[in-house]
């Protein structure tokens, strides 16, 4: 058996973040056939996901998203494909949720008196 760890810091807070692991979850349920099942709690949220080969579960908390799971035999041989799939998933995810900088426009100058 072969285990994948990843972890994401980010500053979306709990809500954000809860966010961005339905959109995972739902991303893995429709392009990797998992079956995912989403507990929310008051500080932290998991999300449970299984298919034939692979279990394992994303825990959400308003700084981290935490990712662990074990692939069976015939999946391990493809964990570094099947590891850098999830950290593409989850960064693009993160990238998409994080707010966005605000500019400050330039002060404006008044003219100088004569």
């Amino acid at each position: 058996m072969a285990d994948i760890h990843i972890e994401r810091k980010h500053s979306l807070g709990l809500l954000e973040a809860r966010k961005v692991a339905f959109e995972w979850a739902e991303m893995a349920e429709e392009k990797f056939d998992m079956a995912c099942t989403y507990e929310e709690g008051d500080t932290a949220d998991l999300v449970s996901f299984t298919r034939s080969g692979v279990s394992g579960e994303l825990k959400v908390t308003p700084d981290l998203l935490a990712l662990d799971a074990k692939l069976g035999f015939l999946l391990g041989a493809f964990k570094d494909k099947i590891e850098g799939e999830i950290v593409k998933n989850l960064d693009t995810l993160l990238a998409k949720q994080a707010p966005a900088t605000k500019k400050t426009p330039a002060a404006k100058k008044k003219p100088a008196a004569k």
